[in-house]
């Protein structure tokens, strides 16, 4: 089913949404909120640029886009994939608990931020490009993979990274020389078990983008993960 949205309201684009038993593709998007909100199954395909909160709460369907999209993108979901061709704004990945993201580009301020795992739900999310300021914000789960394919001119993450983490971990295709982390994390050269652990995801995301996983993984990375003495485990749980 297509969905012409240039002229519907966010509500009424996710009521038609939820009618078709989110199998559909969107043309004309133009910033409504919450598209694909709370799915369990179904494939969405948008053209456009989607608002705040897409795939909110999702649990198991799996949306496409055909550019950039805004903020908050997966807050909170469960399962599912969300891939984006293009950029996304900040907060992406908010509270995520499972699932996958897949940004082709850039993603903006706190990527991540209090992402989350429990049991064999273990959210991924790859950036293709760079991410902005506090990527990783008090993570307490899942992993966080930065690729650094755009935009060389500039460090592969801002500033304040994971600051607050707690749990999970975050691959940054880079030696990260000129990053600075807090105390409360450790910063290594990723090891072959580091990379194996996150091979699965490279993989996909260059079979969805057209990039070469071997060339990718072949560079440095550095892996980062909570200090087994941070204080934050006092606070939350122990990693």
């Amino acid at each position: 089913m297509i969905i012409d949205a240039s002229s519907l309201p966010y509500s009424a684009l996710n009521e038609a949404v939820r009618g078709c038993g989110g199998q559909c593709r969107i043309i004309g998007c133009l910033g409504q909120r919450f598209i694909g909100a709370g799915l369990e199954r179904g494939s969405i395909s948008i053209s456009g640029i989607p608002g705040n909160a897409l795939g909110a709460y999702l649990n198991g369907a799996a949306i496409q886009v055909e550019g950039n999209a805004q903020d908050a993108v997966g807050d909170t979901m469960n399962a599912g994939s969300i891939v984006i061709h293009g950029s996304v704004g900040d907060a992406a990945g908010y509270a995520m608990r499972g699932g996958a993201i897949y940004i082709q580009g850039d993603a903006g301020y706190r990527a991540g931020v209090h992402m989350k795992a429990y049991g064999d739900r273990v959210p991924v999310m790859v950036i293709g490009g760079r991410a902005g300021s506090f990527l990783g914000e008090y993570q307490a789960g899942g992993r966080i993979v930065v690729l650094g394919l755009t935009g060389q001119e500039r460090p592969i993450v801002g500033n304040f990274p994971c600051t607050g983490m707690h749990g999970g971990a975050v691959y940054l295709r880079s030696d990260c020389r000129d990053i600075l982390f807090p105390g409360q994390v450790t910063a290594r050269p990723a090891g072959p078990e580091d990379l194996a652990q996150i091979r699965p995801s490279v993989e996909t995301f260059c079979h969805l983008f057209g990039q070469d996983a071997e060339e990718i993984l072949g560079a440095p990375f550095t892996v980062v993960t909570p200090d087994s003495q941070n204080p934050y485990r006092q606070m939350y749980v122990a990693n």
